[in-house]
């Protein structure tokens, strides 16, 4: 059986002659982007070294996720990815790596140590914090080694995905007279990867060691009466997709649970060492993990640059992080006022992470301490292992209400969290549902029913939230993303209708508003389209803006291309992978394509079309989905319309308007896939943002 996959490659794809571009290429693109935030000098400094953390935490999902589809297509006849494109995208893939660890070695790490912190290597370490290193290393991390040479007795061990280890060679005879020469040695990760040493061996500067160079240092000590020839840290990463059948398991849970046991083992897609790493050893490596020569990164410095996010976290210099930044609170929404007498006046949008998250959680609160609250329903994708969300939940199916939750069994990574949430809820009485099987759940709704006194007796009333990001406080600080709070009995209607189908599995009545893949959702973006090209031709005003994560979906951009070509205005502000080549003469010089990378993770996804001069030809609408085939196939996503004129023109004024004139966070994409920044010194749609919400 074919393993199944959220990330399916996709094959060179041709439009008309238009030939599309790669994905994969795409989303290394835009971790380009990513790395070059680490050498504007207009960024903090640690602030700097985090985006180099975060293009490897980006690399490492990159590997263990899409490209290990990527690979097993290039292998599958038929899989439509050639063994070109495949050494394409290994080598945009080994070209970024190299660059980040120049930027790291050449850039950062220098002008961090000229502000007083550094990383000390064994060599550089002076005699007392060599002393230090070496009681550090005798008490908290030679108890918990466990060197294992290898023999016919002693296989290769199982290596853990993202794991540390050294590979040793090694002189001389082991206690048995026997001269096997390779030995393994797993560094444990409960040890902590960057240790700051006292301030009185630091001569007033902020010194680290690493783990590695702890370890390093004592390799002789792990192996008495040997020699170490040569040695060196590697690291595998692997394929991390859950392979469970969900056509043939009775309970998806249990599944799912027990195939987190294996995942750490999957197949192994990518072997990182460092530089001075001997071609014997590695060579060795590749051979124990079935490996090309291709998979072999060799990188000029620590193996998992992801673990120095722990220095970041240590290091004492408010000056070289980005200034605070506290939300503001909705000026629509008084503190003091219910939020349910709130939502009787009107819809209240929130603009994330400039306007708090917090009304959400009050809103929630709100609904569980109301005795008149008779129901709550949420969909749970991303909301982490502690969530005052999830704990409110808790405490509303102990009160005696109804309580459903959609808990997205399959989020990526998140899967583990997710069951233990759904364990402890049912524990307490709440319905607790998975969605729909071979779909995800990905659609952000939040359903509160409430009884209420009508001028015929009691009614019954709904709240909502809808939103185009996660359910997570935490993220809501970091990630671009709005929500609406309403009591529009049309669109509470709509998510009600929603859950029906989540929970039941039958037919239910298609929602007036709410447009809902895997059903009504991409058929509604194609005709809007189409609406768009249609009055294109008539000379009638045609304009498309789209703010979205990624754009894969092969449809959607061969409407946008007809649409462009029929003179239509169209302008994607795609913040990571886009497939649409702009600019193509003849095919798309209508079609401009930009990408904004700041302080805050841009992942608002709206949609406006504009086909004609009334007022009823102009439509916006706020997605939970990116415009990508598993999005509009594959998922259970939500997208809905701003009615409102004042609200719908604050959305274009702050989300779109911004964007397209962005001069210093913004690049522009070229018609062969590279992308070109904008410039440097001109207006950033998020700085003037924080700076709007600042005076609020």
């Amino acid at each position: 059986m074919e393993r199944p996959s959220s990330a399916a490659p996709l094959p060179s794809t041709v439009v008309g002659s238009l030939k599309l571009l790669n994905r994969e290429r795409a989303i290394l693109e835009f971790n380009g982007r990513v790395l070059a935030q680490a050498q504007r000098p207009d960024v903090p400094l640690l602030e700097r070294l985090r985006y180099i953390c975060i293009v490897s935490s980006n690399l490492d999902e990159f590997f263990e996720v899409r490209f290990g589809d990527y690979l097993e297509a290039a292998r599958r006849p038929g899989g439509g990815v050639s063994e070109t494109d495949l050494a394409e995208v290994a080598a945009a893939a080994h070209e970024l790596i190299d660059r980040q660890y120049a930027v790291f070695n050449q850039e950062v790490m220098p002008a961090l140590k000229r502000e007083g912190i550094l990383i000390l290597n064994h060599a550089e370490r002076n005699d007392a914090q060599r002393r230090w290193v070496d009681r550090f290393f005798q008490r908290q991390v030679r108890p918990l080694l466990v060197p294992l040479g290898l023999d016919p007795a002693h296989p290769f061990p199982q290596v853990a995905n993202k794991s540390l280890n050294f590979i040793v060679k090694l002189g001389g005879k082991d206690a048995f007279g026997r001269d096997n020469t390779i030995a393994i040695v797993k560094v444990p990760r409960v040890l902590p990867r960057v240790i700051r040493l006292p301030e009185d061996l630091t001569d007033g500067q902020q010194v680290f060691v690493l783990l590695s160079s702890v370890i390093r240092a004592h390799l002789e000590e792990l192996f008495p009466g040997r020699t170490v020839e040569a040695f060196s840290q590697f690291r595998v990463t692997r394929d991390s997709d859950l392979a469970v059948d969900e056509e043939d398991v009775t309970n998806l849970r249990q599944a799912l649970r027990s195939s987190l046991t294996t995942r750490h083992f999957g197949q192994a897609i990518r072997l990182e060492v460092v530089s001075t790493c001997p071609p014997d050893l590695w060579g060795f490596l590749l051979r124990q993990f079935g490996l090309p020569e291709a998979a072999l990164y060799r990188v000029d410095g620590p193996v998992n640059l992801v673990r120095l996010n722990q220095l970041i976290d240590q290091a004492d210099a408010p000056h070289l992080r980005f200034p605070p930044f506290e939300p503001a609170w909705p000026r629509s929404l008084p503190r003091q006022m219910s939020i349910f007498e709130r939502l009787k006046r009107g819809d209240v949008l929130m603009h994330h992470p400039f306007e708090s998250f917090e009304p959400v959680v009050q809103f929630l609160r709100e609904a569980v301490h109301d005795p008149d609250v008779l129901a709550i329903k949420q969909t749970i994708y991303r909301t982490g292992s502690e969530s005052v969300l999830m704990d409110l939940l808790l405490e509303a199916a102990r009160r005696g209400k109804e309580v459903m939750a959609v808990v997205e069994l399959k989020a990526r990574f998140d899967e583990e969290a997710n069951i233990n949430w759904a364990e402890r809820l049912e524990a307490v009485g709440a319905q607790v549902v998975y969605g729909i099987v071979g779909l995800k759940t990905h659609a952000k709704l939040l359903l509160v029913t409430r009884r209420e006194e009508g001028s015929r007796g009691p009614v019954l009333r709904r709240y909502a939230h809808l939103s185009t990001g996660n359910y997570n406080p935490k993220t809501a600080r970091l990630y671009t993303d709005v929500g609406c709070l309403t009591a529009d009995a049309e669109l509470t209607a709509d998510a009600d209708v929603v859950f029906q189908q989540l929970a039941s599995l039958t037919r239910v009545r298609t929602p007036r508003h709410l447009l809902m893949a895997p059903f009504s959702l991409h058929k509604q973006m194609l005709r809007h389209i189409e609406q768009v090209a249609e009055a294109a031709r008539a000379g009638e005003p045609a304009r498309i803006v789209l703010k979205l994560n990624a754009l894969t979906d092969i449809p959607l951009i061969e409407a946008l291309i007809l649409a462009s070509q029929a003179g239509a205005s169209i302008d994607l502000v795609v913040r990571g992978a886009c497939m649409l080549p702009p600019g193509v003469p003849g095919h798309t010089e209508r079609i401009r394509v930009r990408s904004v990378v700041g302080r805050f993770l841009e992942h608002t996804r709206l949609l406006y079309f504009r086909w004609g001069k009334a007022d009823e030809q102009e439509v916006l609408y706020l997605s939970s989905a990116d415009w990508m085939s598993r999005n509009m196939f594959r998922r259970i996503e939500v997208a809905w319309p701003v009615r409102d004129v004042a609200l719908r023109q604050r959305l274009i004024d702050e989300c779109l308007v911004p964007y397209l004139q962005d001069r210093c966070d913004a690049w522009i994409q070229q018609s062969d896939g590279r992308y070109e920044r904008v410039g440097h010194d001109g207006p950033s749609a998020q700085q003037a943002l924080m700076a709007r919400y600042a005076q609020a």
